[in-house]
C-alpha cells in the first residue's frame, strides 16, 4: 500500500465497515514501523482488497482486512491472509491474532479456514456495542518437521 492507493482503499474501507477507519488512520499506518500495509490488485490494477497488521515482537495483530464487495468470495481473502502469515513466520511471530465482529460470519469462516480459534469476547467492543470475537493462531505450536519411526 501505499499514500496514493489510499483513495482506493477508503472508497472499500467505507462499503465494507460500519465504523470506517479515517485517512489519517491509515497514513499512520503507513508512517509507522511496527505496521505493515498492503493491497490486493485485480484487473486492471484496481484494488481488490488490502490489509494492515503489526508485526511487534512475538505477535503480529491483524487490524484491519477488507476485500471489495464486488471481489468476494474469488480467494482474494486468502490471499492476503496467505501474505500475512507469511510474514508473520518470517518475522518469527509465535501467535496472529485479531478481533472480528461477532456477526460477520464470512470472516470468522475464513479466519477459521487458516486454523484461527476464539479466545476471547470482547463485549460492546464495536461503536455500535456489538461485540467482538478475539481470535488467535498460534505459529509457534506448529511443527512442519517429520520424525523418523
Amino acid at each position: 500500500m501505499r499514500m496514493e492507493d489510499l483513495d482506493e482503499v477508503l472508497e472499500i474501507e467505507k462499503a465494507c465497515f460500519i465504523d470506517p477507519w479515517k485517512r489519517l488512520a491509515f497514513e499512520n499506518a503507513l508512517d509507522s514501523r511496527f505496521s505493515r500495509c498492503l493491497v490486493a490488485r485485480g484487473e486492471g490494477g484496481r484494488i481488490a482488497g488490502y490489509a494492515v497488521y503489526w508485526l511487534a515482537g512475538p505477535e503480529c495483530h491483524i487490524l484491519n482486512i477488507a476485500v471489495h464487495p464486488e471481489m468476494r468470495r474469488r480467494g482474494v481473502g486468502s490471499q492476503i491472509m496467505d501474505r500475512i502469515l507469511e510474514d508473520a513466520r518470517r518475522f518469527e511471530c509465535e501467535e496472529v491474532v485479531l478481533e472480528v465482529r461477532r456477526s460477520n460470519l464470512p470472516a470468522i469462516k475464513l479466519y477459521r479456514k487458516f486454523g484461527f480459534v476464539p479466545i476471547l469476547i470482547r463485549r460492546r467492543y464495536y461503536s455500535d456495542n456489538e461485540d467482538a470475537i478475539v481470535m488467535s493462531l498460534n505459529l509457534a505450536s506448529r511443527d512442519d518437521t517429520t520424525l523418523d519411526q
